[in-house]
């Protein structure tokens, strides 16, 4: 776990073990990691899905478990409170959606030349080549063909090699007829271009996706060293 000396010297300073640390901005999670790290009781607050999921993947990685060691009170747990968020605050609720797919969220409400999520990749089969697929999430019952199509645009100008597609509710016979019409992407694994999934299926394990076999973690891009993006330039 990341030092965070200054952090640790308040916490030893002004709490004991067992008594409990209020962060009401955690922010990126470090007063509550460093709080469970000299085993005290913490309750941490923030307004956003994308810093509750920073902070579930930090804790995560230092074995800091949710269910076990945490619960976070506020997410979606079901289909109808998914439904509600999606009502109240539509751009939560795409970071929550993105979230469940343990993919980058986009963190602007505007001008995310309608990518709301990106998932990166290296595919060994290409010379470790750099990939990516997008997410877009639509948070109406309004479903249609129109939809399908315009992810496979969106897909096209940001050179994507698959993308997915969240709804509230299932695809029509014409979205899936779509879908299906742009066939796989070259890969290590046979992925669909296009894939449809529900909100419902976000509260499935594992939820039914197939992903490529080297998906980088959240928030992170691949690297490569320096002759390898000299040959991608070519």
């Amino acid at each position: 776990m990341r030092r965070a000396p200054l952090l640790e010297r308040i916490i030893k300073a002004s709490s004991k073990e067992g008594e409990i640390v209020l962060d009401p901005f955690c922010g990126c999670g470090t007063t509550i990691a460093v709080a469970h790290r000299f085993k005290r009781n913490w309750i941490g607050i923030d307004i956003t899905y994308l810093a509750i999921d920073v902070i579930k993947k930090r804790l995560d990685k230092n074995g800091i478990k949710e269910g076990t060691d945490f619960v976070i009170d506020g997410e979606p747990k079901d289909v109808y409170s998914a439904e509600k968020l999606a009502g109240q605050d539509p751009f939560q609720f795409q970071l929550w959606c993105v979230s469940k797919l343990d993919a980058t969220p986009s963190q602007t409400k505007t001008g995310d030349q309608g990518i709301d999520g990106i998932i990166n990749f290296v595919d060994l089969t290409k010379k470790d080549k750099a990939g990516k697929g997008i997410i877009q999430v639509k948070g109406t019952k309004n479903v249609n063909p129109a939809m399908v199509r315009d992810l496979k645009g969106t897909m096209k100008s940001q050179n994507a090699d698959f993308g997915i597609l969240i709804t509230l509710i299932k695809a029509t016979q014409g979205m899936i007829t779509e879908a299906v019409k742009e066939g796989y992407a070259e890969s290590t694994k046979k992925i669909p271009k296009i894939q449809l999934l529900t909100v419902e299926d976000l509260f499935k394990k594992p939820i039914p996706i197939i992903l490529p076999g080297q998906v980088l973690p959240a928030y992170r891009k691949p690297e490569f060293k320096k002759e390898q993006k000299e040959l991608f330039l070519k």
